[in-house]
């Protein structure tokens, strides 16, 4: 399983970014899926299905294990995608203001030669600091949330939209790194690197739940 070659499933720079700090080749291509939630659908369900949709959509080689990811922002169970124009993105951004909402993340393996699939998912609390309307106008005239579940990036250097979190950092960025790496580890594709240093030097933020993920199993999902 080592020597397979690695597919990232995502056009999304920032989750290229981070899986570079793994260590392990890979390439990158296009998913193209519906990210459209089914009616009632909970947050934890879509972003594994989309993450398996989205995995199944890159498997056009058989020699490859894809890489697929998924996420969403969930205020009080509501789904909040990315913003279909500027007058959404600010409706977002007021609601989240100075509250708590979850950000989930499904990461999903796929060897396409064996159908064999495993999904993993991630959930952090999110607390939002109380920015300033004048704060979200500017935010949203920069483009920046249009791509963004939410339509914010935690990372933002201008914005910096976050107060407090409770879990994995990276998961916020779009893309939980440990909980990939104990997935690749279940399929004998071991990093090279430490992962958690290396993704606590890329963000800049201390983690402190790394080691109960590394430990612990994946969470299994049906496909």
């Amino acid at each position: 399983m080592s020597e397979k070659r690695l597919l990232l499933a995502s056009k999304s720079p920032r989750r290229r970014e981070l899986l570079t700090l793994l260590e392990l080749p890979f390439e990158a291509t296009v998913a193209h899926v519906a990210e459209v939630p089914r009616p009632n659908e909970p947050p934890d369900e879509l972003v594994v299905r989309l993450s398996q949709a989205k995995a199944r959509a890159a498997a056009a080689c058989p020699d490859v294990v894809v890489i697929a990811c998924d996420t969403v922002v969930a205020l009080d169970g509501e789904i909040l995608g990315k913003p279909r124009d500027a007058s959404e993105a600010t409706a977002m951004l007021h609601r989240l203001r100075g509250r708590s909402h979850v950000v989930y993340s499904a990461v999903t393996l796929l060897e396409p030669a064996t159908e064999r699939t495993l999904t993993d998912v991630a959930e952090t609390r999110v607390t939002m600091r109380a920015y300033t309307d004048a704060e979200i106008a500017a935010y949203v005239a920069s483009g920046d949330p249009f791509d963004k579940a939410g339509s914010y990036a935690i990372q933002h250097a201008g914005f910096h939209p976050v107060a407090e979190i409770e879990g994995c950092y990276a998961n916020v960025v779009g893309f939980p790194l440990c909980h990939l790496t104990r997935c690749l580890r279940a399929w004998g594709i071991v990093p090279s690197t430490d992962v958690p240093a290396a993704c606590q030097s890329h963000t800049g933020r201390r983690c402190r739940i790394h080691p109960s993920i590394l430990r612990s199993a994946w969470q299994t999902h049906p496909t």
